[in-house]
C-alpha cells in the first residue's frame, strides 16, 4: 500500500468501529480522520469538500530586537488555534515540498500554521541557537489573537526539530503558553542518538541491538560543528568530506583526515568509531565547545518536571536516522499525564506510507492532538 492508496473509503470503517468501541467524539473524530487522509495523500490540494484552500503568506516580525521571516498558512475559516511547525535539517527548510504538504493539511484542519526560516535548519548548521528562535518565534505567534484565540497554541517539531522545541517549551517565556507539542521521529538522549548516527546500536529494553544507519544524520552532526574546530585547514578538510558523503555515502576520505590536526583528529576518530563501548570516552575527546552543543541540546539532561504542554509523540518502528526508542524514552521521561506515544510502521521518520494497520494509532494520535489544541 503507497500512500495514496490511502482513502477516506479505507480509513472511515475501521475508525467508526473504533469510534462506536471508545465512545470518542464523532465530530472531533472524523474531523482526525480526513485530517489523516490529507496528511496520508500529500497532496497540496485539498481531498474534497467546500472549505476554502488555506493560502501560503509571507509574514515578518520582529521579537526582543531580532527579525524573522516565516510562511504563514491559513484556510478560508477562523483558526481553531496556531501551531508553530518546525523541519528537521533540511536543506529546503520552510520550502521543502513535503513540509509545505504538511502545512497545508494543518492549516485544512483550521490551525494557523507558522513555518519561520530558521538559517540553522536550512543551512544544515544547526544548533542551540535554534532553541532561543523557537522561542522568540512562538512568543510571537502565541501572543496573535487572531492567530492564536484565547492563546491556544503549540508546536510541531520534526525530527532533530523535537529537541529545540521541547527546550524552547521550558523557557518561562513561553512555558504557560504552550498548549501542545507535537514530534515527529524526535529525540530524547541526544548521546545515544550519536552512538546510533556512528556506530548503528540503539538500546531497546536495556539490549542493544544494531541497524544499518542512515548516515545522513552523522554528516549533518559533522556540518553543524565544523565552525567549532579552532584550525580553518581543519574546517576545510571537513567541508570537503561533507561534500563528498553527502554526494555518495561509499566515498573515500581517509586521504583527507591524512592532514588533520590532533583536534581534527579526534573529531574524525569519533565520527568514524563503529564500536559504541567506545563513544562516551571519544566524545570526551570532542573540542570544549562541540562538548557544550552536545549538552545543551540533549533533552535528557533537562528537568522535564517543568514542562507544561501535552505532547503527542509519534515515532516509526523502521527509522533508520532516529531510532523510535528515543521517543520511548521521551515518553518515560515526561509527566505521564501529559504524554501520549504512538509507534507506527508505516512511517520511515518523517515518510509517511501508512498502512491499515496504522490506521487506529495515526486516527488516535490526530483526533488527541485536535483536543488538546482546543481546549
Amino acid at each position: 500500500m503507497n500512500s495514496r492508496s490511502v482513502s477516506i473509503g479505507h480509513i472511515l470503517p475501521i475508525i467508526v468501529m473504533a469510534m462506536a468501541l471508545t465512545g470518542c467524539n464523532p465530530v472531533r473524530d472524523y474531523e482526525a480522520a480526513k485530517l489523516l487522509v490529507d496528511i496520508a495523500a500529500g497532496a497540496k490540494e485539498a481531498p474534497s469538500g467546500d472549505a476554502a484552500e488555506p493560502r501560503r503568506l509571507a509574514r515578518n516580525f520582529q521579537v526582543k530586537g531580532v527579525r524573522y521571516h516565516a510562511d504563514l498558512y491559513l484556510a478560508g475559516q477562523k483558526p481553531l488555534a496556531a501551531m508553530l511547525l518546525l523541519p528537521g535539517a533540511a536543506e529546503k527548510g520552510k520550502d521543502d515540498p513535503r513540509l509545505q504538504a504538511l502545512a497545508m493539511s494543518m492549516a485544512r484542519a483550521r490551525f494557523a500554521v507558522l513555518v519561520p526560516d530558521l538559517q540553522g535548519f536550512r543551512s544544515l548548521q544547526i544548533g542551540s541557537r535554534d532553541i532561543e528562535d523557537v522561542t522568540r518565534c512562538f512568543y510571537w505567534l502565541a501572543t496573535q489573537q487572531d492567530l492564536a484565540p484565547n492563546g491556544r497554541a503549540g508546536l510541531c517539531g520534526i525530527s532533530y526539530a523535537c529537541g529545540p522545541a521541547v527546550l524552547a517549551a521550558l523557557d518561562p517565556l513561553i512555558a504557560q503558553r504552550t498548549r501542545f507539542i507535537m514530534t515527529i521521529g524526535g529525540y530524547y538522549d541526544l548521546v545515544r542518538v550519536l552512538t546510533f548516527f556512528t556506530t548503528g546500536y540503539f538500546e531497546k529494553a536495556g539490549v542493544w541491538q544494531y541497524r544499518e544507519p542512515n548516515h545522513y544524520g552523522k554528516w549533518v552532526f559533522v556540518l553543524s560543528n565544523i565552525s567549532r574546530l579552532s584550525s580553518k585547514e581543519d574546517q576545510q578538510l571537513f567541508k570537503r568530506m561533507v561534500a563528498r558523503k553527502l554526494g555518495d555515502t561509499h566515498a573515500i576520505i581517509d586521504d583527507l583526515a591524512d592532514g588533520l590536526s590532533p583536534e581534527g583528529r579526534d573529531f574524525f576518530n569519533f565520527i568514524e568509531n563503529r564500536d559504541r563501548t567506545r563513544v562516551t570516552a571519544l566524545i570526551g575527546r570532542l573540542p570544549l565547545s562541540i562538548r557544550q552543543e552536545i549538552t545543551r541540546l540533549n533533552i535528557a539532561g533537562y528537568d522535564m518536571g517543568r514542562l507544561k504542554a501535552q505532547m503527542i509523540i509519534l515515532h516509526g518502528y523502521d527509522d533508520d536516522i532516529i531510532p523510535y526508542t528515543e521517543s520511548v524514552a521521551l515518553a518515560e521521561n515526561i509527566p505521564r499525564s501529559q504524554g501520549s506515544l504512538y509507534l507506527v510502521q508505516g512511517l520511515m521518520h518523517v515518510n509517511l506510507k501508512p498502512r491499515i494497520s496504522d490506521i487506529v494509532k495515526l486516527w488516535r494520535a490526530l483526533s488527541r492532538l485536535l483536543r488538546v489544541s482546543r481546549q
